[in-house]
């Protein structure tokens, strides 16, 4: 297995809600390692550039209004097959479809309110991290 790197989001809803640490517990007990970490609040301009991907589909301008609405954790994990990894760990979008025990099974309030990102593949994975963190803030 391959050392990968990863980016997680810690989302509005669960910093709101004061359960960052036990998220990141289950990152951690995963296997996964915290190699960055800063907590930000997002401005609209970057939210619209993270997810531009998803610019013209109906549930933009309400994900960049939702990820804008509060303060998010933004991690770079590292571990052997860090992002199939840790989108085991956070289970599926949706939490009614999600695993027992994944994050999004235990914490989400809805497929909107998931309380957490991750990347989707190793390529963007380096997209996403470079677009929020700069190397020297990935210490290790």
């Amino acid at each position: 297995m391959a050392i990968e790197r990863t980016l997680s989001i810690i989302k509005p809803d669960a910093t709101a809600r004061n359960i960052t640490g036990r998220i990141i517990t289950k990152l951690e007990d995963a296997g996964l390692r915290i190699i960055a970490q800063k907590r930000v609040r997002w401005r609209t301009s970057e939210a619209q550039k993270f997810y531009e991907v998803h610019k013209e589909r109906p549930f933009y301008d309400d994900l960049v209004a939702f990820m804008t609405s509060g303060p998010i954790v933004l991690q770079v994990l590292e571990g052997e097959d860090a992002v199939a990894r840790n989108r085991e760990v956070m289970g599926a979008t949706n939490p009614a479809d999600a695993a027992p025990g994944t994050i999004r099974a235990e914490f989400a309030e809805s497929i909107e309110r998931n309380s957490v990102h991750g990347s989707d593949s190793p390529e963007n994975a380096a997209k996403e991290i470079a677009l929020c963190f700069s190397d020297d803030e990935i210490v290790g």
